[in-house]
């Protein structure tokens, strides 16, 4: 008996197993592992949870990482436009950091906790 056979009509080739059975030889597509960042792995937590076909998909067609990075380099690039539409819009600029550190350092942080959230809701938990 054959170890491997090939079936035209699909063109999967199958494994004969120990219990007598033959099964399809499936791998995943190779995927580039990468570090997604903060924003990419909070999404994928979300499509895990909440858009499961989503994830599924993205995962057995190879395009997860990608995705997960498209996403964290999307919001990243949201979160630093806000804050810095934010301070212009407020006179937050080089001489009152230098004057007034500690206020500075409180508005820009209040800035990017605004972006964020909004980031968080428009780019990643959509």
């Amino acid at each position: 008996m054959e170890k491997e056979i090939y079936d035209e009509k699909n063109g999967l080739w199958y494994t004969l197993a120990e219990d007598g059975c033959y099964y399809p030889n499936l791998e995943l597509p190779k995927e580039k592992s990468v570090w997604v960042g903060k924003y990419g792995l909070m999404r994928k937590n979300f499509l895990r949870g909440h858009r499961t076909s989503l994830y599924i998909s993205l995962y057995l067609s190879g395009k997860l990482n990608q995705h997960l990075l498209e996403v964290n380099q999307r919001a990243q690039k949201y979160v630093e436009d806000v804050v810095a539409y934010l301070a212009k819009f407020n006179g937050i600029d080089e001489d009152m950091k230098v004057c007034s550190q500690m206020e500075w350092v409180g508005r820009m942080n209040n800035y990017h906790a605004c972006a964020e959230e909004a980031v968080l809701r428009e780019v990643v938990y959509v």
